[in-house]
């Protein structure tokens, strides 16, 4: 049973999601948003709802080992996984002028939560400055990417245009927005039920299950609309949609979940879970800027990594 709760709670959080950004890029459509802004705000930090849901839901009913470590793990399998499986799908060319401005931000927002989180400043405090921070990346954003023209730029509207159908009818977009809202919500529900029991029957913490079996499912909406960006040759956009899932994840979705509640990350996070999220981001952006293809080779080294920190996690914390 608790298996089904987790699995009805994953299939709910995907279709939620993809309901929300269908609904919202028809809204955009139909209000005449540039296709720039809705690649950058709604497909790139719209794949990151579920994130947002179960992070919120568990941290308003008091199970925080979830809530970090959702967002943790999320971030760590974004690189490691997600990039991974599309590097060999396809080999990543890099234009590195893209993607460095998002590159160094999310090593950045990394660093700044590495320094919360060791501080123990997951806080009011520490959720206003983290909120801030995505506040300051999102002008960065804006201010670099007026003209459509520079590579960037055409990544972001390539993100909206994976997408290809969405409602136009206004009480499509109303009821897409809303069913999308719902299951999310239940998914949330259903998704914490099942891993919190998981924890307690196999004897594991509440992080070691946030940081994997919920940070994978969560993921999905990233993992789908990377897949298919790299199976229609725009492999920078699966990059872009890592790169800022992973930013939201923590300077908006830990930073909401910060203030609504005061975080205290356990000992495993502390000591392990977070310097493999640090090292992650360095990793990439070394990658980033001294090559400009991540190649199938790397992608199948990528997975390893990932299947040997998921051990690691669960044989030794």
């Amino acid at each position: 049973m608790d298996l089904v709760f987790i699995f009805c709670g994953i299939a709910l959080l995907s279709l939620g999601g993809e309901a929300l950004i269908r609904g919202a890029l028809g809204a955009a459509n139909k209000y005449q948003v540039s296709p720039l802004m809705a690649g950058i705000l709604i497909v790139g930090f719209g794949t990151s709802a579920p994130e947002l849901a179960v992070s919120v839901d568990a941290t308003l009913k008091g199970s925080q080992d979830i809530a970090i470590g959702n967002v943790v793990g999320s971030n760590i399998g974004n690189i490691l996984l997600i990039l991974g499986l599309c590097a060999i799908i396809r080999p990543l060319t890099i234009q590195r002028r893209a993607l460095q401005r998002d590159a160094t931000s999310a090593l950045l927002s990394t660093l700044l939560c590495c320094l919360l989180m060791s501080l123990g400043l997951l806080n009011l405090v520490g959720g206003l400055t983290l909120i801030s921070g995505l506040c300051l990346y999102l002008l960065w954003v804006y201010i670099t990417e007026k003209s459509e023209q520079i590579p960037s730029a055409v990544m972001h509207v390539n993100e909206a245009k994976e997408v290809q159908r969405y409602p136009t009818h206004w009480l499509s977009l109303i009821a897409f927005v809303i069913a999308g809202l719902a299951m999310m919500l239940s998914g949330s529900h259903f998704l914490l039920k099942g891993a919190s029991s998981v924890a307690i029957s196999l004897g594991i913490s509440e992080a070691t299950v946030g940081l994997t079996i919920v940070a994978v499912g969560t993921s999905f909406p990233e993992l789908s609309i990377s897949i298919i960006a790299v199976i229609r040759k725009h492999v920078d956009v699966a990059i872009g949609n890592v790169l800022g899932s992973n930013i939201f994840n923590i300077l908006g979705i830990l930073g909401i979940a910060s203030v609504l509640d005061p975080l205290a990350p356990t000992s495993r996070i502390i000591n392990y879970d977070m310097w493999a999220m640090l090292v992650c981001a360095i990793a990439l952006l070394i990658l980033l800027w001294s090559t400009k293809k991540i190649h199938r080779a790397t992608g199948a080294l990528m997975l390893t990594l990932y299947a040997t920190y998921s051990w690691v996690g669960i044989q030794y914390y």
